[in-house]
């Protein structure tokens, strides 16, 4: 078995590709599009985020956690991408959305946390669903993950399908979980984890 390290996959600036989408991590420089994107669903995606701080709709913060997200990928901690139009520039193109893998924990456990958002005006069209099969193939692969854990609000049926279809499995259902928007909520809890390697067992 090869346990994953900080140096185990190419810490180069990454560039994953899908039919529709471009996923990337993106520079200081790019602070007011990824602002753009949060302000735009504000209403959105905040009943179910965690507190922000108060600066969070700002340029400055921006360009602060654009750079840190790059540390942070470079120091295997969390890896964040952010989903662009393909046929578009790059250095141009809209946010559409992001997709996160943090606390990535190595040794024995080999995993990470999954959350992700996509702006309102594009749900519907399967681009969350393609971004993260993108990124899952990436995290069991590349990165050299073995499980990749997701939660989501129990009424939130869209998320579900969407884990769901990537192969994601339900392993429980956790009582006020996490504090989103002044409240705490119950959560079900899900993974995928890669295929077995040659001479690992897998289950019980």
């Amino acid at each position: 078995m090869k346990f994953g390290s900080a140096m185990s996959h190419d810490k180069s600036p990454l560039l994953l590709t899908t039919e529709r989408l471009h996923l990337t991590l993106l520079p200081p420089d790019a602070a007011e599009r990824v602002l753009a994107y949060h302000v735009a669903n504000k209403e959105h995606l905040g009943p179910v985020s965690p507190a922000r701080p108060a600066t969070f709709f700002s340029n400055a913060y921006w360009r602060t956690r654009l750079a840190q997200d790059r540390e942070d990928f470079r120091h295997d901690v969390s890896l964040r991408v952010f989903l662009l139009p393909r046929g578009q520039s790059i250095s141009l193109a809209p946010v559409l959305g992001s997709i996160a893998l943090t606390n990535i924990r190595r040794g024995p456990l080999q995993a990470a946390d999954l959350g992700y958002g996509l702006d309102h005006r594009h749900e519907g069209q399967g681009l969350m669903t393609e971004a993260l099969q993108a990124v899952c193939d990436y995290a069991l692969g590349a990165m050299g993950l073995h499980r990749v854990q997701a939660s989501h609000l129990p009424e939130n049926l869209r998320s579900a399908g969407v884990l769901r279809r990537l192969g994601f499995v339900v392993e429980g259902y956790a009582r006020d979980f996490l504090l989103l928007d002044g409240r705490w909520r119950d959560h079900v809890l899900t993974s995928l984890v890669a295929a077995p390697e040659p001479g690992v067992r897998g289950g019980p």
